[in-house]
């Protein structure tokens, strides 16, 4: 025979589960890692700067090779930058010691503020930074202060 369930243990359950799930979205929310095992890449830091005619995105990309940059456009207002490394880059190379991984390349999306013509990128790497200068669609200038 089934013991019957209190109302206590009912409530610690939904109690747990809550507890479970706000753990589960705070990680995703602000715990979100730098890097894709699954992909064996890292997410770059990465800034967008505006301009009358253009949107410039800088991004920190040691070991790049310059000759693999790709940048797909997923939406109006995202794109995706991935680029492949020269070497590869392993966790202790990073200072973490508790976890065991390699990384090949990066990959990072980047909202943009604008509309912009993607086909008209212009991509420059130096000193393991990327600057990618995209050319703002006609008819949505404005003018920057």
């Amino acid at each position: 025979m089934r013991r019957r369930r209190s109302i206590f243990d009912i409530m610690w359950e939904y109690m747990e589960e809550l507890e479970r799930r706000t753990d589960e979205l705070m990680r995703e929310v602000f715990e979100k890692p730098s890097w894709d095992l699954e992909t064996r890449s890292l997410e770059p830091l990465f800034n967008i700067s505006v301009t009358p005619d253009e949107v410039v995105v800088t991004a920190d990309m040691p070991y790049v090779d310059p000759e693999t940059v790709e940048i797909e456009k997923l939406d109006e207002d995202l794109i995706e930058v991935s680029a492949k490394m020269r070497v590869k880059v392993t966790f202790r190379d990073l200072g973490v010691r508790h976890r065991e991984g390699e990384f090949s390349c990066f990959r990072c999306r980047v909202p943009l503020p604008v509309p912009v013509e993607v086909g008209k990128a212009k991509i420059r790497v130096r000193r393991g930074i990327l600057e990618i200068r995209l050319p703002r669609r006609r008819g949505y200038r404005i003018e920057v202060e």
